[in-house]
């Protein structure tokens, strides 16, 4: 897709499920269920697609998986195929990883492979000044646009000062940056941020926080910066949390940006944002550190016959003691937020 139109679809707003890796119970890449998933995501209505990231386990670029272009490259087909069907075209997102020599490896297989962006994480950079951090990034932006990402420092990721995204948001191909430290003060620190450079509102601001989705998609941010008062907004999702659950995340996403458009914010939306941060918590294994999160969403989808396997390529990584039922609790608890129903209806035309 063309930068310009990547923008567009960015800055428009879209539900951007962060793609899961699919394993046979004995540990291999199971490529009937990874299709299956994608063909998923696409029918709910997906906007993007992230691949490569967190929720598809990082692990899969170490030599002794060797997952990393099989995932990217069975992902990049299926969506070509699927939006050739379907006349439209999927927002394709590529994780990066590591130290500069493999984020830049990461970067161009990513372009090579047809993605539109890579998604830099700065877990490998744990003890990396602003400046260390900023020449890596643009070192990365050389090979593909980049996403900036803030991850929560239980899931691997590092605080980040807000003079590192000032610099980060003056890199003239950043296009969007995910805001996911679970943290109040250290998401505000990120739009004040891009709110205080001249190109501020050429960046995209997606919610990555999974503990307050609807909040974030619904709040709007004013910054004062010098004569100037700004106003940003998060304008979608780029969310494990909407690995599952899909169809009904991306009517949430609508719903979300009508109540802003209207500025009708009604008492049953904040509601229901309470009702989706409870779902987060247990998907993500709030109650054990988000120990459970990954193994979480593969249950969920596991229970949808779309993953054979909750199996992860940590054989040590799994459903933390009492997540199963807590799970189990909140899909009974709020049926209007699962798609069960219409993924059993499609299931067999998804798994051929």
């Amino acid at each position: 897709m063309p930068a310009a139109a990547v923008m567009k679809e960015l800055r428009r707003g879209i539900a951007i499920p962060a793609h899961p890796l699919a394993l046979t119970a004995d540990g291999k890449f199971d490529e009937r269920s990874q299709r299956a998933l994608s063909r998923y995501y696409h029918a709910s209505g997906a906007g993007g697609i992230a691949v490569g990231v967190h929720t598809t386990q990082f692990e899969i670029r170490e030599p002794r998986h060797g997952l990393l272009r099989p995932v990217l490259q069975l992902a990049a087909e299926t969506f070509h195929q699927l939006d050739r069907q379907a006349n439209r075209r999927t927002v394709r997102i590529a994780g990066v990883c590591g130290r500069t020599s493999q984020a830049v490896g990461d970067a161009c297989l990513a372009r090579d492979l047809g993605y539109d962006a890579g998604m830099i994480s700065l877990a490998a950079w744990k003890d990396g000044s602003d400046d260390q951090l900023i020449e890596h990034c643009k070192a990365v932006a050389e090979e593909i646009p980049i996403i900036g990402f803030y991850l929560q420092p239980a899931v691997g990721g590092r605080p980040l000062s807000i003079d590192f995204w000032r610099q980060l948001s003056l890199l003239p191909n950043l296009v969007a940056i995910k805001i996911a430290p679970f943290d109040r003060y250290k998401t505000h620190d990120v739009i004040r941020a891009v709110a205080e450079v001249e190109r501020g509102d050429e960046i995209a601001l997606y919610t990555g926080n999974d503990d307050s989705i609807v909040m974030d998609l619904l709040t709007e941010y004013r910054i004062q910066t010098g004569e100037r008062a700004i106003s940003l907004q998060m304008v979608g999702g780029l969310l494990g949390h909407w690995a599952c659950w899909t169809q009904n995340a991306v009517q949430l996403l609508a719903q979300c940006h009508a109540a802003r458009q209207n500025r009708e914010i009604s008492s049953e939306l904040l509601t229901l944002a309470t009702e989706v941060t409870d779902c987060n918590a247990a998907l993500f294994d709030a109650a054990n550190g988000f120990a459970g999160c990954i193994p979480g969403i593969h249950y969920v989808l596991k229970q949808q016959g779309l993953l054979a396997s909750t199996r992860c390529l940590d054989p040590n990584l799994h459903l933390s003691p009492g997540q199963q039922s807590e799970i189990d609790r909140v899909r009974t608890c709020y049926p209007h937020l699962i798609d069960d129903d219409w993924v059993a209806e499609h299931l067999d035309d998804w798994m051929r």
